[in-house]
């Protein structure tokens, strides 16, 4: 519904910008020839701005796998090239208002057409730049204290990821870079918290050899993980999930990949792991939608002996104070991306109590990863892919 609403506003904008892109070419261009390159711009700028729309609208196919990719790389292109275009228009409104700014920026095609190289260059070079900042997987490291017994080296040493988002944008070379980096911090314990996957499990290119990698983690406390809200099969349009169904489930072939890839799930469920301490899988605050209501942290954690550390992995860094309150030690979430581009990151920052990094909610401690992976454009801006180690003392 929310993508519906916001069509209008998003077609508006993208005529804004093919109205700047028609300007440029009339400024290079003769009148004769500048009507033909504006007719092959538009045609091709069109099908660009509905790519998404015809992602959603596709079968499962190699082409629809084609049409979503280059509709994501599109969309993040496109939010530079708004964002610049802008700020040239609102420096220039500006610069028309000002006498004194107005003599010294002259008004000729050449510099209008120095203005639009530049947009270009600097849509194009910010757009490179998240790319590889994307695909670069930091390391992040945080040392919490529970005041309670790990027993045998009184350490532990955790190993967090989340935000995968397996399929048409990650793929095998991101989850071996992935693996690669878990496996040269040398954890006890590795916790995926969520959206492991990109809502289809048809998006995913060489499923067999992401389990075959995904097995190589090691880690002898084992390798766990909860879900996240697009680890549920639906369709997506523009960032936006959509189903036919009442109800949207887990789907079989995502639980049978994380199965024979070594890796444990748990939906609203606690273990005892090597009788050193508990670590409680959540269902995803979305879980809803699948008509299961999960349980609330004091269901939870009621029934745990309280003497021994309590780690907690939750997709959404919800409910923060119920957490503690109900005596979790460490909180492990992601979902948030830390806004993934800028501005996002700003925005991510109002809308959490702990959009990104480390805050103490009453003795609990809570982490939240901005992702090993992407969801829509294969871009970073302003934040970064990471893993994160967790020492616990």
């Amino acid at each position: 519904m929310i993508a519906f609403l916001l069509a209008p506003v998003y077609l508006a904008i993208n005529a804004y910008i093919l109205l700047w892109i028609f300007r440029f070419i009339d400024a290079c261009l003769s009148d004769t020839r500048a009507k033909s390159v504006k007719i092959i711009c538009a045609i091709l700028y069109i099908f660009l701005c509905l790519t998404p729309l015809f992602a959603f609208l596709l079968p499962a196919s190699d082409l629809k796998k084609t049409v979503a990719r280059t509709g994501n790389y599109w969309m993040g292109v496109f939010l530079y090239t708004v964002i610049i275009v802008a700020a040239l228009d609102l420096i220039r409104v500006i610069v028309k208002r000002v006498p004194a700014l107005k003599k010294c920026i002259p008004e000729t095609k050449r510099f209008f057409v120095s203005v639009c190289c530049f947009a270009c260059v600097a849509a194009a070079g910010i757009s490179i730049y998240g790319i590889w900042n994307a695909k670069n997987i930091q390391v992040t490291e945080y040392t919490v204290d529970i005041n309670k017994d790990i027993s045998q080296s009184d350490s532990l040493k955790i190993v967090l990821a989340a935000d995968l988002h397996m399929g048409y944008s990650i793929g095998y070379c991101h989850v071996e870079r992935i693996v690669r980096q878990i496996n040269a911090q040398n954890p006890d314990i590795v916790c995926f918290a969520g959206d492991i996957f990109d809502n289809h499990y048809d998006a995913i290119d060489e499923p067999e050899k992401i389990k075959e990698v995904l097995r190589t983690i090691k880690a002898p406390l084992g390798v766990y993980a909860c879900y996240g809200n697009h680890d549920y099969e639906e369709e997506i349009l523009a960032g936006f999930t959509f189903s036919s169904q009442e109800k949207v489930e887990i789907g079989e072939q995502m639980r049978e990949l994380l199965e024979e890839s070594g890796i444990r799930t748990l939906e609203d469920e606690t273990i005892l792991v090597d009788d050193r301490f508990y670590l409680t899988g959540r269902r995803d605050y979305s879980s809803g939608k699948s008509g299961i209501t999960r349980k609330s942290p004091e269901q939870l954690l009621q029934d745990l002996d309280k003497t021994k550390p309590i780690i907690v992995m939750d997709h959404q860094p919800k409910q923060l104070a119920e957490l503690a309150d109900a005596g979790a030690d460490l909180d492990l979430c992601g979902h948030t991306h830390d806004g993934q581009l800028f501005p996002g990151n700003i925005v991510t920052a109002l809308m959490w109590e702990n959009s990104c990094g480390y805050l103490k909610k009453g003795d609990m401690h809570n982490i939240v990863t901005s992702g090993a992976g992407i969801f829509g454009p294969y871009m970073r801006v302003g934040t970064k892919s990471e893993i994160v180690v967790i020492n616990v003392s």
